[in-house]
């Protein structure tokens, strides 16, 4: 089929726009074909844009040979323009219809698609995602990523007017930020580098100068798991804070966390009635629990954790049934946080760390920071790490670092919670995990 051009066109209205207030206008709209259904002297065509749907209702009898041969050629996932006039209808769940005056052909698809865009039959995961670009036009996923838009708006929105500067730190980096293994190694023209797994170095760095930062963007965890919420490349909402503690920037965190979900109801009402979820409103402050309290608790449900351990997945799972709302895990033992969250100086075996926990999931993770550069060095050696790969880094702790604080929200996993999807992959562009590298 010949493309028609598009010199001089113009959209005047998104799909949602086309309502009943608008009957006898003229209108354009541009999207693509999502269905087309034959009725013998009627065509229904569902033409579909990031806002949603509007049936375009071709009356064989009553619309020109040029108009019922465009729509006659047409097929699913055709990108056109369409100029026409809005008629009241009772024919259409929305109540109106587009009557077409003229349909240009912008682009074309291949007859067989791999899945079906419509969404009534669904495709197991891997083929989605092998067939990405396409599924992502499906009117759930561009809901998932509409809402997950507007948190962001919220998330920076906030932030700047709590006087938080926007900053962008290195992705190559030349030492663990984290320590461990969980490393991606890349060749930084013969020497030795990694991907960054977060920007807290830098960011700690910053609060010298800057004192309030935060950033969005891409991390990167070697993890080698495959679980419903991991991913080897995430984005991540990092604060830092200056002359601040644990205290400081989790009442920070529970503003912000209410403020997205205020912001997300307000925006997103079509896309979250879409996806048959709704997104509380949580009331604050939120609940705060211990590490010593959250044992004594799984204790009595028949879940034993040694001091000192990491909370593996059923005890987590259980906490979820018993606080299915936001709540803080503090005073974690300090050995099970990364070198950089400072000790409680009453009782150093325990530290200024937080977990975040929705249900049974960490959404974000943070704590007071250690300012001193002795206690620092102490603790890189207790990692065994080895200071000198933090030379530069431990040279900022002669300049006069301030006590700071800050914290880390995985977009992905907040994404999550907004929209009430299962599997970390389905509210990712294109997810990158231990199992996939493509597309």
């Amino acid at each position: 089929m010949k493309l028609d051009s598009i010199a001089k066109l113009t959209r005047t209205h998104y799909s949602s726009e086309i309502t009943e207030k608008l009957d006898g206008k003229k209108v354009t709209i541009i999207g693509w074909i999502q269905e087309k259904r034959d009725l013998g002297g009627i065509l229904f065509i569902i033409m579909q844009d990031r806002a949603g749907t509007v049936q375009i209702t071709v009356p064989k009898k009553k619309v020109s040979e040029q108009v019922l041969s465009k729509a006659n050629g047409i097929q699913k996932r055709y990108s056109v323009s369409i100029n026409g006039t809005v008629k009241k209808t009772k024919i259409s769940t929305r109540g109106v219809e587009v009557i077409p005056d003229q349909i240009k052909v912008l682009g074309t698809a291949t007859t067989k698609l791999p899945i079906d865009i419509t969404g009534k039959t669904r495709a197991n995961m891997e083929s989605r995602l092998d067939a990405r670009s396409l599924d992502l036009c499906l009117e759930e996923n561009v809901a998932i990523f509409t809402i997950q838009h507007f948190a962001l708006e919220a998330i920076r929105n906030f932030l700047f007017k709590k006087g938080f500067l926007e900053v962008h730190t290195p992705r190559i980096i030349g030492s663990a930020t984290e320590g461990g293994a969980e490393l991606f190694e890349v060749d930084y023209f013969g020497e030795k580098a990694f991907l960054a797994q977060s920007p807290q170095l830098y960011k700690e760095q910053l609060v010298m100068s800057l004192e309030k930062v935060f950033e969005v963007g891409p991390f990167f965890r070697a993890e080698d798991s495959h679980t419903r919420r991991h991913l080897s490349e995430f984005i991540s909402v990092d604060i830092e804070q200056a002359f601040s503690n644990a205290q400081g920037v989790m009442s920070i965190l529970e503003q912000l966390i209410k403020e997205i979900c205020l912001k997300v109801n307000e925006k997103c009402g079509r896309e979250l009635a879409l996806l048959d979820h709704t997104v509380s409103i949580p009331s604050t402050p939120f609940k705060s629990l211990t590490y010593d309290e959250v044992l004594s608790d799984l204790k009595k449900e028949g879940i034993e954790i040694n001091w000192g351990e990491d909370l593996h997945t059923e005890a987590l799972k259980t906490l979820g049934k018993i606080y299915p709302e936001f709540y803080f895990i503090t005073k974690w033992p300090t050995e099970s946080k990364a070198f950089y969250i400072k000790p409680i100086p009453e009782t150093p075996e325990k530290c200024e760390g937080f977990d975040l926990m929705w249900n049974w999931i960490e959404l974000v993770s943070g704590g007071s920071r250690i300012a001193n550069k002795e206690l620092l060095i102490k603790r890189l050696k207790q990692k065994k790490l080895n200071p000198k790969s933090f030379k530069h880094h431990l040279k900022a702790f002669d300049y006069g670092m301030p006590p700071h604080a800050g914290w880390a929200i995985g977009l992905e996993r907040l994404t999550m919670l907004l929209t009430g999807k299962k599997n970390i992959r389905e509210v990712t562009l294109y997810p990158r995990d231990r199992m996939r590298l493509t597309p």
